[in-house]
């Protein structure tokens, strides 16, 4: 026998199972501030790293990708108070511990820039330019009755199901809930 045949043979099988290829796919369903900087910052990490990154908002992790200059109408009584309860866009987001009715999400944004960290608005932008992909859960949006015309513009966004991010998630070597 041939070991360095056979240890070639399999190592070729091993690299066409499915999951082995170099991706991050990551449910991103918390509307914390703090979550969502950590969903930004790994994301754009791995990007950075050179994996392929698709990230799939649902439920509350929606609410980060709401744009607050849009204004929608013909939402229902149960559409315009979630409208009205949940923030509108990443920079409304609160910390999901310490928020002390605002002053901890504004000294955790402050001690973000005195130590050079990456503000939301600039990861996204960072994630823009690496080209991560955001899937938004349609579901998700249909139960809060938000609409497509009150989301954020971005360049990779697209609105799914479950089946679309399990798909993703079914060939990325990571996957991550957050």
């Amino acid at each position: 026998m041939d070991v360095e045949k056979e240890l070639s043979a399999l190592k070729a099988r091993v690299d066409e199972l499915p999951g082995a290829e170099n991706k991050l796919s990551m449910v991103v369903f918390s509307g914390d501030l703090d979550k969502q900087i950590a969903a930004m910052i790994i994301a754009t990490g791995a990007a950075a790293m050179g994996m392929k990154v698709v990230m799939f908002f649902t439920f509350w992790a929606t609410a980060a990708l709401r744009d607050p200059a849009k204004k929608v109408s013909g939402k229902n009584l149960m559409g315009k108070m979630f409208g009205f309860m949940l923030p509108k866009g990443r920079n409304n987001l609160k910390l999901s511990q310490m928020h002390m009715a605002g002053a901890g999400t504004a000294m955790i944004k402050s001690l973000m820039k005195k130590k050079n960290v990456a503000s939301m608005d600039q990861l996204y932008e960072i994630a823009a330019m690496l080209g991560i992909e955001f899937k938004i859960c349609e579901m998700s949006m249909d139960l809060m009755e938000m609409k497509r015309e009150e989301m954020i513009e971005y360049p990779n966004m697209e609105y799914c199901g479950v089946a679309t991010f399990l798909a993703n998630a079914k060939e990325s070597a990571v996957q991550l809930f957050i």
